[in-house]
């Protein structure tokens, strides 16, 4: 930080600048325009929002660049724009408080906006840390080149996607200072449940030269964040809030805050220690005015310091992961796949209604034949059944064999699915097979809505950051979760390409085994296996025994499932429904003899609820006539 600079970091009070798509809103913008592309389309616009916020005492203005970034110009065909776009942003900001200092001799400086990707980041989406680093990157080095005096990273909802902004400033443009504001919730945390103080802590951490918290929903809330963060660093704090919340007024979004009200909260803002107060969504230039006015009737009086005495802070330890168990050491199940045993498992589909009785009595039988674990699926083909959780517990409670949760994201937020997970850990279920699951259009409820927070590869992140000791904010939540995680995989899908390069982001998230999906060609296995070879992890195949000739029809049609020709001729010469039964069981039992070698374990189906059609696949013996 060279020269005049210094000052906005001292200590002092600055003013900022307020919003500026509610300014170029007003100016007849419409709200479906591309705002950055104003830089090139209407800089004049554009320039005359910077003058009028320079005009009513602004100290700092930010360009017009807040989703100037590959990922949100993507959305109007403009990914290619980023350079243009913020060079032509900061250039502008640069021109109008050049001219400002030449006319009036009073200094002001420009600062870089930088908002959010607009896309998940992982744990929670597919986005890689580093491909959200090299965003940021490409956009803050065209800022830079266009002569900004430092950057301002706002609104941001993840503490991890705000740490990759700043050290994406870092190595791009070090010599640039870097101010980093959250948003928060209206109970004052941030949208990945981070509180203030951790968000405090992690970004000074990250290597912040100042930070604090903007938009949110309102000045109150904007208030008790800096209080928080004012406990536990000595940095200095931005406070730039909303004007309040948008009412709708004849079909216009409307903010009703007036200049005197947020006015007054900049006094309170620098009482509470807070250094940098401005505006952000509705705040205009008379709201700068009236908070330019406030703050100096403060310094008049006297009371322009802070009043928050900042000896004896202590910033509150960043939350570390926690070293879960060794694989071995988790499950029976996960002990088996780290040593290398030939795991047999078998799926029971839950009931429909609330008596289970038949699927605990097949998972008795199974057990007592030497099955190791049960799969139970999470209502497959978004049907309507008991939960998969429940009849888990019931199966390991009652009969004492090791069960595989299938989860899906199709039914949860971020909120249930953590819940959720750490109820399971704490009842005893161990193993968990992450899924996107089916979308409610395939089942009984076409009209059911679903969320898809995540998919099965965010999923994977939020199990890992769980085993470590961590929620998605990076929050501790004790000890690990202690979960094997495993994933599907299905090697018969026609984009065999998009499937590996899924596969690959599972395991890089964390993934520790994987089930594939019923597999009745094993050159479509084994041409798998060879496509992962370098991100290889043990894989369970899934058999299925085959039942009928409308039972393999009805794979291959409707399921989409790959089933050579030659099986659905072995099943269409048998002229008995005993006889299409035995040759279903001796299909799959050919295939697992096949397999045998080429993966760690099998999951055989048991269709209908035929479990002693599963038990002949796996070549045991005993039979229980009630689980037939």
């Amino acid at each position: 930080m060279a020269g005049s600079i210094d000052r906005l970091f001292a200590g002092g009070t600055v003013l900022c600048d307020g919003a500026m798509g509610t300014m170029l809103y007003s100016r007849g913008v419409f709200i479906n325009r591309c705002y950055d592309e104003l830089n090139v389309r209407e800089p004049e616009n554009v320039r005359l929002v910077h003058q009028e916020y320079l005009q009513a005492g602004a100290e700092v203005i930010e360009t017009n660049t807040f989703g100037a970034n590959a990922y949100r110009l993507e959305r109007f065909g403009l990914r290619d724009k980023v350079r243009e776009f913020n060079l032509a942003g900061a250039q502008i900001a640069r021109q109008c408080v050049d001219a400002t200092r030449e006319k009036q001799g009073t200094e002001a400086f420009v600062a870089g906006a930088i908002g959010p990707l607009g896309v998940r980041l992982e744990p929670v989406g597919k986005l890689g840390l580093d491909e959200a680093q090299a965003a940021f990157a490409e956009q803050i080095a065209a800022l830079a080149e266009g002569g900004v005096d430092l950057l301002m990273i706002e609104t941001m909802m993840s503490i991890d996607e705000a740490e990759q902004a700043v050290y994406a400033a870092k190595k791009v443009a070090p010599q640039l200072p870097v101010v980093v504001m959250v948003t928060v919730d209206e109970d004052g945390n941030c949208l990945d449940g981070s509180s203030p103080e951790t968000a405090a802590a992690r970004l000074a951490e990250a290597g912040a030269n100042a930070l604090g918290c903007n938009c949110s929903s309102g000045p109150a809330t904007v208030l008790s964040v800096i209080e928080c963060m004012r406990k536990v660093t000595t940095l200095p704090l931005v406070a730039m809030p909303n004007a309040g919340m948008p009412r709708n007024v004849e079909g216009r979004n409307i903010y009703l805050t007036s200049p005197e009200y947020m006015a007054s909260f900049a006094r309170k803002f620098v009482k509470a220690g807070a250094n940098w107060v401005g505006g952000c969504c509705g705040t205009t230039p008379n709201h700068i005015r009236a908070m330019k006015s406030a703050l100096r009737a403060m310094e008049a009086q006297g009371t322009g310091e802070q009043s928050v005495a900042r000896a004896g802070i202590v910033a509150p330890p960043v939350e570390h992961p926690v070293q879960p168990l060794p694989l071995a050491e988790r499950s029976r199940i996960g002990e088996m796949i780290a040593t290398g045993e030939f795991v047999t498992m078998v799926e029971i589909v839950s009931p429909k209604g609330i008596d289970c009785t038949k699927e605990l009595e097949g998972a008795g039988y199974l057990h007592d034949l030497g099955v190791h674990a049960i799969n139970v699926p999470d209502s497959p083909r978004a049907s309507a059944r008991m939960s998969a959780q429940s009849l888990c517990i019931q199966i390991q409670q009652k009969v004492g064999i090791e069960t595989i949760l299938h989860y899906t994201c199709r039914d949860r937020n971020v909120l249930s699915i953590q819940s959720d997970l750490l109820g399971a850990s704490s009842i005893g279920l161990k193993n968990i097979l992450c899924l996107t699951g089916d979308p409610p259009k395939m089942g009984n409820y076409p009209d059911a809505t679903a969320v898809f927070d995540v998919d099965a590869i965010g999923l994977v992140n939020i199990v890992r950051n769980l085993n470590h000791g961590l929620d998605i904010g990076r929050n501790s939540v004790g000890e690990s979760t202690g979960f094997t995680i495993s994933v599907a995989a299905n090697p018969g899908v026609p984009d065999i390409d998009h499937e590996v390069r899924r596969f690959a982001y599972k395991v890089e998230a964390g993934a520790e085994f994987c089930i594939t999906q019923p597999v009745f060609d094993l050159r479509l296995l084994d041409e798998f296996l060879k496509r992962i070879e370098q991100f290889r992890i043990p894989v369970i195949a899934g058999i299925w025994p085959l039942t009928s000739l409308r039972n393999a029809e009805f794979m291959k049609n409707d399921l989409r499932v790959s089933v050579p020709d030659e099986t659905i001729a072995r099943m269409a010469a048998q002229t008995s429904k005993e006889g299409a039964f035995a040759e279903g069981i001796a299909i799959a039992s050919e295939m697992l003899a096949e397999v045998r070698g080429r993966v760690q374990g099998v999951q055989v189906s048991a269709p209908f609820g035929k479990y002693n059609a599963a038990a002949e696949v796996l070549g045991l013996t005993a039979v229980l006539g009630a689980a037939r």
